[in-house]
């Protein structure tokens, strides 16, 4: 687990303590919607990778498309 501290910025450690200690309410009045939104936008992205590009991309493969 060092590894990975070694390389997440200090402000994102900052955050992830702040958000164990006082909890989801407390975290998006302190941090703002920004964060519900960066978080949203961050599985919107990797599902539609996961679930529509790559498949695309296999499928066109076997020349099925």
């Amino acid at each position: 687990m060092s590894f990975m501290n070694n390389l997440m910025p200090n402000f994102i450690k900052e955050n992830i303590n702040y958000y164990k200690k006082n909890g989801l309410k407390k975290t998006i009045k302190k941090l703002g919607w920004k964060v519900v939104l960066l978080v949203f936008l961050f599985y919107l992205i990797r599902d539609s990778i996961l679930y529509i590009i790559i498949p695309y991309f296999v499928a066109r493969e076997f020349n099925i498309f």
